[in-house]
Parts: C-alpha cells; sequence; structure tokens
C-alpha cells in the first residue's frame, strides 16, 4: 500500500473538527487497507510503532531529525534550524524541506506502508557506539524517497508530534463499523480490548476474521489487562446503601498501581497503570514476587509503596517516584525500599478469573501468596451490614498512614477498563470541601500579560467523560506555578499544539492555543461552583449551566495518568454535590450559584 494514501488520510483527519466524521475517516481508511498490514497503519495512526506496553522507541530528537533531513535533502543544518521558528511545526519543516531540496535521489522509490514502518523498526532496534549515525542513515533514506506530504508525518510520527489525535477509543469505534457491521458490536470489541490491549493485532484479527477474530483474543501473559477502576463517595453509609450489606473494605495505599506477570520460571514483568513496562526501575519487586508465587504462572493486581527504612512509615507516592529511573537503580532501592501489597489475582496456571466473584479470586489469591516481607495481601476486613464498623476501619486506614479505603462488592468481577460501582473509594479528603486535587487534562491555553507576556498566563483544563469519549472544560488554571514552571510550559506542551479545538474537546471558551488532549495536571481548588461558561456538568445540576473549579491552582505534572485516566465528569459533578451537605446555609449555595 503507497503510504503517500495513508499520509492524505492524515491531512484530512488533521483538518476535521468533528469526532465522527474522524471516525468515519478512519473506517474508510481502515477498508482500504489490505488486511495484513492493518495492524501497521494502525499503530501508526497512533503515532506508534508498537503497543506501549512492548517500551518500543526510536530514540530520535529534533536534532537528529534535523540531521537526516539535512543529509536527505542536501539543505544545511543551520537553514533548517532558522526555518523551524517560521513554520512553527517539525512537520512542516520536513514538508518545505524535501519540497525545496537540492540534493537529487538517483535511486528514488515510491514509499509504501511496509518500506516505512520496517524502517522505524530497524531504527527503534539500532543500538551500540555509531547507533546515532546509524538512526540518521536509516531515516534519511525515508526522507529522500519521501514525497512532501508523506515527509510531514513520517517527521512528527519519529518525534512523536504526530498530533491527529486519534485515540484506541476512536480506533475501536471505526474498527467496529469497518469490520463487525456498526458500532452496535463496539462493546464486545472493547472488552476484548480491555483484556489484550495490543489495538494493532486486534485491527488486523478483525479484517481477516471479524466476530469470529474476536474469540481468538484471551488473557495473554506478558500482554497487560486494562485495570479495573474505583467510583467514590463520601461516606460508609453511603457506600452501604450503594453495594453492601457486605463488603470487603482494603487500605487505599498512596501508591503506584502494579499488574504484575509471573512465569513458572521465575520471570516476572510489571506494568503500570497505563499499561508501561515498568520492570527494570524495580528488581526488589521482581525477586520478592517470584518467590511469594514460586512454581506458578500468574498475573496479580497490586499497589506498590515506598517506605521509610528507619521508620517503616509509608513515604507519599512522589517519594516512590524517585524509583522510576533507568540508571542508578541499586541507589534507589536502597534509598526508597518498596513493599508490595497485593488484592488481585486475574489469571492463573492458564484459567482466566476475571468472570469469577471477587470473593472467590480473594480465595485463590490467599492460597496462592506465599507471603513474605516485601509482597503482602492487601490489609482488609468483610463487614456485614455495619457502617459503624467500616468508618471505623476507615478511621484506623488513616491512621496507618493510608489514604483511605477501597470498598468493594464481594460478588463484583473484574470489569477490566471500567470505573464501576463495585468498587468506591473512601478517601479522607472527600470529608470535606475540595482537599483533595483532581486530575486534569490541558485542552488549551491562552497568552499571558504584563510579567507572563510571552508564556501562557492560564490553562484551560478539562474533566473527562468515558461514556463518550470527549472531554468537557472545568476551569481556566493560572495559578500556583513557580516562575519556571510558566516560563517552560510553551514548550512542555508544544508537541501537542493543534490549529484548531480538538474534535473531543467540547469547550465554550474560544482558547488563544489548542492541544491535543493528552498532558494531565493535578489540580487543587477552593469549591466547585455552578458555571455559565464551562461545560463539564452542562445541564447536569442545574440548566443551562456546567461546573467550575473556582480558584484552581497547579499542584503538579501527572505524567503517570493519561487522559483517559483523568477526573471524570461524574466524579467532578458527586464532588459538587457532596459539597452541598457541609455548607452552613442556604445563603452561601446560592451565593456559589451566582458565580
Amino acid at each position: 500500500m503507497p503510504f503517500i494514501e495513508v499520509a492524505r488520510y492524515y491531512e484530512k483527519i488533521e483538518a476535521t473538527s468533528g469526532r465522527l466524521d474522524m471516525i468515519d475517516l478512519l473506517k474508510k481508511l481502515f477498508v482500504e487497507t489490505p488486511p495484513d498490514i492493518l495492524d501497521r497503519v494502525v499503530y501508526l495512526t497512533l503515532g506508534s510503532i508498537a503497543p506501549a506496553y512492548e517500551g518500543v522507541e526510536l530514540g530520535i530528537g529534533e536534532k537528529l531529525l534535523l540531521r537526516a533531513l539535512s543529509l536527505a535533502t542536501g539543505i544545511s543544518q543551520d537553514k533548517l534550524e532558522k526555518k523551524y521558528p517560521e513554520l512553527g511545526d517539525i512537520g512542516m519543516l520536513a514538508e518545505w524541506a524535501v519540497k525545496n531540496k537540492t540534493a537529487q535521489s538517483f535511486f528514488q522509490e515510491d514509499l509504501t506502508v511496509n518500506k516505512v514502518y520496517d524502517s522505524l523498526i530497524n531504527i527503534a532496534k539500532i543500538v551500540g557506539e555509531r547507533a546515532q549515525d546509524a538512526k540518521i542513515r536509516t531515516l534519511a533514506g525515508l526522507f529522500s524517497d519521501a514525497k512532501p506530504l508523506e515527509a510531514r508525518y513520517i517527521a512528527r510520527i519519529v518525534t512523536e508530534k504526530l498530533r491527529l489525535g486519534v485515540r484506541d477509543m476512536t480506533i475501536l469505534d471505526a474498527l467496529a463499523e469497518a469490520f463487525l457491521k456498526g458500532r452496535v458490536y463496539r462493546d464486545k470489541l472493547e472488552k476484548k480490548y480491555n483484556i489484550f490491549p495490543d489495538i494493532g493485532r486486534i485491527a488486523k484479527i478483525v479484517a481477516e476474521k471479524g466476530m469470529d477474530g474476536l474469540e481468538e483474543i484471551h488473557v495473554t501473559l506478558g500482554i497487560p489487562i486494562r485495570p479495573m477502576l474505583a467510583q467514590r463517595l463520601r461516606s460508609a453509609e453511603e457506600i452501604m446503601d450503594k453495594i453492601g450489606p457486605k463488603v470487603i473494605a482494603e487500605f487505599k495505599y498512596d501508591g503506584e498501581r502494579m499488574q504484575v506477570h509471573i512465569w513458572p520460571n521465575g520471570n516476572v514483568r510489571i506494568f503500570s497503570r497505563r499499561l508501561e513496562d515498568i520492570t527494570e526501575p524495580y528488581p526488589d519487586v521482581r525477586e520478592f514476587v517470584a518467590r511469594a508465587v514460586e512454581g506458578h504462572e500468574a498475573v496479580l493486581d497490586g499497589e506498590t509503596v515506598a517506605i521509610n527504612p528507619d521508620t517503616g512509615e509509608i513515604l507519599p507516592f512522589q517519594e516512590l517516584m524517585h524509583r522510576r529511573r533507568k540508571y542508578g537503580v541499586e541507589e534507589a532501592m536502597k534509598a526508597y525500599p518498596t513493599v508490595t501489597y497485593f488484592f488481585d489475582v486475574l489469571y492463573l496456571d492458564g484459567k482466566e478469573l476475571l468472570d469469577e466473584p471477587l470473593e472467590r479470586r480473594r480465595e485463590i489469591l490467599l492460597d496462592l501468596l506465599k507471603e513474605n516481607e516485601k509482597a503482602k495481601v492487601v490489609e482488609y476486613e468483610v463487614i456485614d451490614n455495619n457502617v459503624s464498623e467500616l468508618e471505623r476501619f476507615f478511621e484506623q486506614a488513616v491512621e496507618r498512614g493510608t489514604e483511605g479505603l477501597v470498598v468493594k462488592d464481594p460478588k463484583s468481577q473484574y470489569q477490566a477498563g471500567v470505573r464501576g460501582w463495585s468498587w468506591i473509594k473512601l478517601k479522607r479528603s472527600y470529608i470535606s470541601k475540595m482537599i483533595e486535587p483532581v486530575d486534569l487534562v490541558v485542552v488549551g491555553a491562552f497568552w499571558g500579560k504584563g510579567r507572563r507576556a510571552g508564556t501562557y498566563g492560564a490553562l484551560l483544563m478539562a474533566a473527562y467523560v468515558p461514556e463518550e469519549d470527549v472531554f468537557k472544560t472545568v476551569c481556566k488554571m493560572g495559578s500556583g506555578f513557580s516562575d519556571e514552571e510558566l516560563e517552560s510550559l510553551p514548550k512542555i506542551l508544544e508537541p501537542y499544539k493543534i490549529e484548531h479545538r480538538h474534535a473531543s474537546v467540547i469547550s465554550n471558551l474560544e482558547a488563544d492555543v489548542w492541544f491535543v488532549p493528552q498532558k494531565v495536571a493535578q489540580v487543587l481548588g477552593d469549591e466547585i461552583t455552578l458555571s455559565p461558561t464551562h461545560t463539564c456538568g452542562w445541564g447536569k445540576v442545574k440548566k443551562d449551566a456546567g461546573l467550575a473549579i473556582r480558584f484552581p491552582r497547579f499542584m503538579g505534572w501527572r505524567d503517570d495518568k493519561g487522559p483517559q485516566d483523568a477526573t471524570t465528569e461524574k466524579e467532578i459533578i458527586d464532588m459538587y454535590k457532596m459539597q452541598l451537605t457541609t455548607l452552613p446555609d442556604a445563603s452561601e449555595v446560592s451565593i456559589s450559584e451566582k458565580r
């Protein structure tokens, strides 16, 4: 398949601001793609060459790309560097350079999808002393053969700045329409994707075999399952009313969610909540989990926390993040020792356990795990129709340095990739006003004035709506940044910058700059109020009004979370309703509503 055909579709997708139009374009692209290479087209459309959990990296930054572009086109690197700020986009620079190249190739060939994909795979595999030069030569070969439009998208894919804004869920919609006779089958497709999140492989299977192909997809060791997530409520009584009378209450640790895959030979791989392979930074977790599950193959779900080596106290999540490094792993392991608490088993010795009730999975976990000082079963209690007992256990969890509890329905199945009401968080900060930060996605920005001239004065932040796969605005955030953080905002957000509002962003405000919804920030505000402007919760609390976070402050980036892990619209609505019960009188409510 000529790569120029794919590039033309990318150009159309880039120009559209309607999500349904985007899905229709993707459907047409997928139908026109030969099934045996559809996986490659899907990866490239997502700006990658493999699923996230494989950790494949091209290792090409802008400097190396400019060298390759110079080699391919005959335009000096100095000239390219001067032209870049004028065009403001690495893809447009590559397109301009190829269009105006002075070097002539005597062996120019039309690019195919396979040629582009295989070249990128080869670039990723090149390692060693002369790796940079070899990568540059391979990339230059692509640019030598590329048409200007092809060069635009090759440059963006290579530098991870594709900017189409296509996400996995959009791909699933398009696949269902292309090969499963309509989006009515989208749920079945998503269920399989949730247990086998290699969307390229799934695309290839359904293109070749349709619905029958879905039956071939199962839980597989080494391929992470999308984690089940919890809703939140503010009181033990509400939780008992929701999922009682009998519940399993577990300590909620302030650590890193880990899905651990174990082989009978002791091999262990660890995946993050975002399905990234984080095995290397945690040799201690690997060692102690392998010892605890010796002789079995299993997939376990748990939380790893950092421990103060002197006191045994649980350290905050930010301290654990010192472990996420490529170098100095041994030193970090000594400075920030860990304990992993497991709360679920999803697969054991060839059998999928997701459809088993939680109480049965807990029995299997207790029988399987031979606890040691670094690998334990989560601390929990079974509570039967007793709100005061649940409150007591909550207080005990808080006193022990945890965030609170996760309360679960004993009969619940493991719903991969779903945030449902079978699991409910009860955290100490929900017992008041907006004390706990929320995780919001940057969708736009406004240029600053005065001291902030030349950088962004405020960011437009949005909550996620999983039912619609869209992002709805909830605040403009301009506080909480240090001077250095403010100065760095344009550079940090440059990879996500686009020319128009993204198709999945719903906003009544017109930002100065728009972004692909990707970067997640932790935000703390004073309270949540009714808003005549913001779209989050629009019409769901009051007619012709949405919800806004008042006095939002930047607390830090959440690079461990993707946009679909952000705080949801439903959670914002629930937090607003919780607030109302804490207000002293009705007059304060009316003041809040007028804002």
